[in-house]
């Protein structure tokens, strides 16, 4: 079992890929993996199944129990550990003040829709982002139908990039336990609803829309939700009932984030939330 190396080199191969990683989206792409920083998602995507490539952490971050039992954690896996100085972290890091511990993942392979049925119950309720593209709302999004105990979210093509800085972080670690598929174009979304005989609501406030309140959304069920906006497109309108979210006040309408939450929480009311998955 290899020991945690240390590094001092700014030109040290590792530091200058981690380097280049961190300040070019299109190259992580490129490269098929994403960084996630921070103690808190790192001992989340350490407790997943994802497949960690490297750690890199701090002296300082080492001198600290929780992120030194990570370290070992990692390293007993056979993961490779490399302790750098904080400069050399900030190199590598995205936020401006790092914690100084930092994680490189492999991006897991693109799954087909019908990979959502298998962890699905009976009458799954689905979310599914069209054009959402707003790194924080994508991001919150995934949390909230992680927390609401959703069967999926489904991004349809043209959504941030789940794997991005800003929507990692914002998930804070339920993008490594919520089901979801990505690049997913409207032909499949439909075609998948109605292989597996789901309902289909878009979110749309006009005469025929119902609240998010009188929708059935205990049958198997996709709600479409849009982009920030437009909404959502006029070919998935057309093959949907409307729902909206109604609201009191003087607001001309609320932030997409905010909408799937109070639809998620509608749906685990209407389902009557089992004891053993919630908390008080």
């Amino acid at each position: 079992m290899k020991k945690i190396e240390t590094i001092t080199s700014a030109e040290n191969p590792l530091i200058r890929r981690l380097s280049v990683l961190a300040r070019s989206p299109r190259r992580a792409a490129k490269e098929n993996v994403f960084l996630v920083e921070g103690l808190r998602l790192a001992e989340m995507a350490a407790r997943s199944d994802g497949q960690i490539l490297h750690a890199v952490v701090t002296e300082r971050a080492l001198a600290a129990e929780r992120a030194a039992v990570l370290a070992e954690q990692l390293r007993l896996r056979g993961v490779p550990v490399s302790c750098v100085t904080p400069r050399l972290f900030a190199a590598c890091a995205e936020t401006d003040a790092p914690q100084g511990i930092l994680l490189l993942l492999q991006r897991p392979p693109r799954k087909a829709l019908t990979n959502l049925v298998h962890t699905a119950e009976k009458a799954p309720f689905y979310l599914a982002l069209d054009r959402v593209q707003d790194p924080g709302n994508v991001g919150m999004i995934l949390r909230t139908a992680d927390a609401a105990g959703a069967a999926g979210v489904i991004l349809l093509r043209g959504c941030a990039d789940v794997y991005s800085s800003k929507v990692v972080r914002a998930t804070m670690g339920s993008l490594f336990y919520v089901p979801f598929i990505s690049g997913v174009d409207d032909e499949e979304l439909l075609c998948f609803a109605q292989e597996q005989s789901l309902h289909l609501y878009a979110a749309a406030c006009d005469a025929d829309a119902v609240t998010h309140f009188a929708a059935d959304l205990r049958r198997p069920t996709i709600v479409i939700l849009g982009n920030e906006a437009n909404g959502v497109s006029e070919r998935l309108l057309g093959a949907c009932q409307h729902l909206y979210v109604p609201m009191c006040g003087q607001a001309e309408s609320l932030n997409v984030a905010s909408a799937a939450t109070a639809i998620l929480y509608e749906s685990m009311r209407q389902r009557s939330c089992e004891k053993n998955c919630c908390t008080q």
